[in-house]
C-alpha cells in the first residue's frame, strides 16, 4: 500500500501539469488565432498527443469554458488582492493596471468566447462581485483624499471599454501602450491629477514588481 503512494501522486502530477499546459495553450491560441483553432494545434502548443487534450477536455466549448474561467479567476483574484490592500489608493490603481494588462494578453478572448458561447456561463453573479468589490475600493479611495471625489463607476467601464482600441504592431508594442494607457488614466482619476505628489507617487508605486 505504501509504495504505491508515491506513483499515485506523481500520475496526479502529470495530470495536473498536463492541465495546465493545455490551458495556457489555449488561452495562448485563443488571443492570436481566434476560437476557430484547431483542437489538434491546441494539444501540439501543449507538448500532449490529441488523446490526452480529448480525455481532459472533450469539446472545444469545455475547453474554452475552462479557460474563460481561469481568466475570470484571475480577475477575482485582482479585486481581492486590491480590497485587502492597506492603502486603497494603492489597491485602486494595481485593479485599473492589472486588469489593462490582462486585457492586452488576451486581445478580445473574452469578446470572441461570449460571441460564440454566449449561454456557455452566466457572469451575472460574477459581474456583481466584481463590481460591488471595486465600488467599495473606490469609496475607500475616495474617503482617503486619493481618488476624485466625482468618479463614479461608469467612468471605470469607460476606460476599459477604451482599453479595448488599443492596438500594436507587436504583443510587446501593445502592452507597452496598454501601460502608458493604464498610467494616463490613473493620473486622470486621482483627486490632484496635475500635481507631482500623491498621483505621481502612487502610479510609480503601483508600477513597482511586488
Amino acid at each position: 500500500m505504501t509504495a504505491q503512494l508515491p506513483q499515485t501522486q506523481t500520475l496526479r502530477s502529470d495530470a495536473l501539469d498536463n492541465r495546465e499546459r493545455i490551458l495556457d495553450a489555449a488561452r495562448a491560441a485563443f488571443a492570436t488565432d481566434g476560437l476557430g483553432v484547431t483542437m489538434r494545434e491546441i494539444a501540439r502548443r501543449a507538448g500532449v498527443g490529441p488523446a490526452t487534450l480529448y480525455r481532459r477536455f472533450p469539446t472545444k466549448e469545455i475547453l474554452a469554458s475552462e479557460a474563460f474561467a481561469d481568466e475570470a479567476g484571475m480577475c477575482h483574484v485582482i479585486v481581492e488582492e486590491a480590497l485587502a490592500d492597506p492603502d486603497p489608493w494603492h489597491g485602486f490603481c494595481q485593479v485599473i493596471e492589472r486588469i489593462c494588462e490582462l486585457h492586452a494578453r488576451n486581445r478580445g478572448f473574452t469578446s470572441a468566447f461570449m460571441a460564440t458561447f454566449p449561454d456557455a456561463v452566466d457572469l451575472a453573479a460574477s459581474r456583481r462581485h466584481t463590481l460591488g468589490a471595486i465600488t467599495e475600493l473606490s469609496r475607500r479611495a475616495q474617503a482617503a483624499g486619493d481618488l476624485r471625489s466625482d468618479f463614479v463607476m461608469d467612468d471605470l467601464v469607460l476606460m476599459l471599454m477604451a482599453h479595448r482600441g488599443i492596438r500594436g504592431a507587436t504583443p510587446a508594442a501593445k502592452a507597452a501602450a496598454s501601460r502608458r494607457f493604464a498610467t494616463l488614466a490613473i493620473q486622470a482619476f486621482a483627486a490632484q491629477p496635475t500635481s507631482s505628489g500623491s498621483a505621481g507617487s502612487a502610479v510609480h508605486s503601483a508600477s513597482e514588481p511586488s
